[in-house]
């Protein structure tokens, strides 16, 4: 398979996001080809770290665990990321599976928060050596229009 979504790597930041994510690719399966799911886990950089490694690690499993419900028929690969950036974090994994492109569903948040946290999704899409595709978030009514 070729094109834009052959080999797409997708970051999840919890289960919900995953959930959103997947719902928003199904509409593309037929063009997407090979994914790697990757959760960066933020180190503090000498800091006290915000949580555990252990729980981080569970959210990351749920998280790629809920993804893979939503989308059973795609082959997916996870990755686990330790990193000061999580920019960083997935652009690396990109870089190591050679991926066409990143994809991702922006998160919800005012400006205040977009301030707080670096507006992660302008620096992946201004920083990023690959494309990167924003997905439409799925309306509440489009998934019931599935379900149907």
């Amino acid at each position: 398979m070729t094109g834009l979504l052959s080999r797409v790597v997708v970051p999840v930041a919890s289960a919900d996001d995953a959930a959103d994510t997947a719902a928003a690719l199904k509409r593309y399966d037929a063009e997407v080809g090979e994914v790697t799911l990757v959760y960066v886990v933020e180190k503090a950089g000498g800091a006290p770290d915000k949580a555990g490694v252990e729980q981080r690690e569970e959210a990351a499993r749920e998280a790629f665990d809920t993804f893979d419900a939503a989308l059973p028929d795609v082959t997916v690969d996870r990755e686990v990321v330790y990193d000061t950036d999580i920019l960083d974090g997935i652009l690396s994994v990109a870089r190591g599976v050679d991926a066409t492109a990143i994809a991702f569903t922006p998160r919800d948040g005012g400006r205040f928060v977009r301030m707080l946290t670096g507006d992660l999704a302008l620096r992946l899409v201004t920083g990023a050596d690959r494309p990167v595709v924003s997905l439409p978030r799925p309306a509440d009514d489009d998934e019931s229009t599935e379900e149907e």
